[in-house]
Order: structure tokens, then sequence, then C-alpha cells
């Protein structure tokens, strides 16, 4: 159905972490995550922030190529964030003149690159929405920063926009987490569902921002709470968080901490659940399922399944367009 003249025209931008799309693209990746005064900040960072990024990438290269060599040879992330943008697109010109952007925060297609395309355009009105459901100035805040850096640096003056920080608990983003939870959930047939442990598993991040005000950590347990109240399963569940990086304290427990603990009180059979991965990437696809599962199959546990990420889940697109429609 053709959409009437006089409609605004609406632009959205994604926003994603991103990930590396050739085995030659890791190294630099790395150096570009590492070089985010929100990822390496201390008194006097800037200093010796590309200097640090640049050991630190060039230190863990081999080691991260080979994870991602284990998965296919690259980040699905860009492909799976494209289809994400182009069924909201689909979804939303039912209704508006909408064009969907994709801005990468540490590759391709960048944040420079989603402006040089949406320049060639004019819209009336813009919607920044972060493919991060629970806000962090690691990620949410993060995104946004590099958004109006890039374009004040290229001259973009952009039409009024309305920035969606967070969306931790919208219904049809849990319905969506609930939906594919209980195809995995299923596969624990035959299993007495108070021997089920679901473990929910949320990427990390520095105590140090928790600190400084982060509202991460009591966004995540929103999620968990929220899936939990929908989902009404009635086997036992828990919360822990994985991805550490470097010498700083971060959330706990971690993910390879909570195997340990069931395995040693004798769990046999975790279901983990991937919350605030909206899309796989090497944290689900190799951290969790190679690395967690190897360990915990060498501490005895016999049955270890992963909810798959949401991708192109129609809810999720539908809470996609629902945020989009609301703040347009």
């Amino acid at each position: 159905m053709p959409v009437e003249p006089e409609t605004k025209k609406i632009g959205v931008v994604l926003f994603q972490l991103g990930g590396p799309d050739s085995l030659e693209a890791v190294e630099p990746f790395l150096y570009n995550l590492f070089c985010d005064p929100d990822i390496i900040n201390f008194p006097g960072a800037f200093l010796a922030r590309k200097f640090i990024a640049k050991q630190i990438s060039t230190r863990r290269v081999i080691t991260v190529a080979e994870h991602y060599r284990e998965i296919g040879g690259k980040s699905p992330i860009r492909d799976l964030t494209m289809d994400q943008a182009a069924s909201l697109e689909t979804a939303l010109r039912k209704t508006i003149d909408a064009k969907v952007f994709v801005a990468m925060r540490y590759w391709n297609p960048s944040t420079r690159d989603a402006i040089e395309a949406m320049r060639k355009e004019k819209f009336d009105k813009l919607v920044l929405l972060p493919l991060y459901p629970q806000y962090s100035t690691a990620t949410t805040a993060s995104s946004f920063k590099e958004w109006k850096k890039q374009a004040e640096l290229m001259g973009y003056t952009a039409p009024p926009a309305t920035s969606i920080s967070s969306y931790q608990d919208h219904p049809l983003y849990i319905e969506a987490i609930k939906e594919n939870l209980d195809i995995a959930y299923a596969r624990f047939a035959g299993i007495p569902s108070d021997q089920i442990d679901i473990v929910f598993s949320a990427h990390g991040i520095p105590l140090s921002l928790v600190k400084g005000g982060d509202p991460y950590p009591g966004h995540i347990r929103e999620t968990v709470d929220s899936i939990v109240a929908t989902g009404q399963w009635p086997s036992p569940h828990q919360l822990c968080f994985q991805s550490k990086v470097g010498p700083l304290k971060w959330l706990r427990p971690s993910l390879t901490e909570t195997i340990a603990d069931l395995a040693q009180k004798g769990r046999k059979n975790l279901l983990i659940v991937p919350v605030a991965f909206v899309t796989e990437h090497i944290e689900t696809l190799h951290e969790i399922n190679i690395e967690a599962r190897a360990e915990a199959e060498h501490l005895g546990i016999s049955r270890y399944e992963m909810m798959p990420a949401l991708n192109s889940h129609p809810k999720f697109i539908q809470c996609l367009e629902s945020l989009v429609l609301s703040n347009c």
C-alpha cells in the first residue's frame, strides 16, 4: 500500500556494537573497542588510551581470531542486524514513511556510514533506537555520544530526534524471549522440572560503572523478573554475568562460577539463556555454546542447552516497531 505523499518521513537509526566481518578485521575491531573512553577510562586515560588499545588488541588477536574461526570466520552480528533493520522497515512502512539505518559502534557500517547515507535524504524526524534493551554507559551512552560526535564532525544538521534509552521490560520484548525459552525448555522433556536450572547470562560491566550510577544491573534484573513472571516455569533460575575483560572487578557471579557452583551441588541439567543479547555473536556462539559448554561437560553436567538469541523474532521486531511508532 503506497504511503501518502504528505506523510512525514521518519529516519530510524539502529545502534549496535558490531563485530569483525572477517578474520583480518579482528585486530582493528578490538582496537576500536578498547579506544572507546567508555571502555578504557581512568584518570589520565586519554593520554595512554590508544597505546593501551594497541597493546590489548595485539595481545588478544590470535586467541580471539581463533574463536571467530570456530564460529565461521566472522561475527554474524552485521548480517543479523541488517536483517532486523530490513524487517523493521518493512513493518513500519505499512503505516508510516520510514527508512531504517544501522550504526555499528566499533565496526561497519559505522556511525559515519549511517550519517553519510542519511544526509542524502530529507527526514522530518529521527528515532535513535539502540539494540541494547538495558541501558549502560558502556553501550547505549557510548553509541549516543558517537552519534553526536560524528554528526558534529560531518556537519550533519539532524532533524528533531527522539532517543530511546531502554526498553528492558517492554511486553513484546519479554514475550519474544519467553517464546524462545519455551522452545529450549522443551528439549528437557522427560526431566523433572525441579532438576532443570534456568541460568540467565548477561554481559557484565565493571563495578566502577555500577558505583558511578550505571542502571544496567537493575535493568537486567527487571528483564529477568519479567521473563520469569511471564513464563511461569516451575524450575529454579538464577542470574549471572559473562565476558569479563581486564583486571578490574566486574559484576558477579560469573557464568563459569555459576556453572561450577551448580555442578558442585550435583545439578545436571542447565538451560543457559543469553539475556540482553538480541543477536547471536561471539559471546553466545563461542563463549556460551563452546567454552562454557565444554567446562560444564568437564564438571559433569549431563544436559546443557542454550536458548538462541532473538535475532529477527517477529515479536521482537514488533517491539522495535512499537517503540518507533510511539516516539515519532
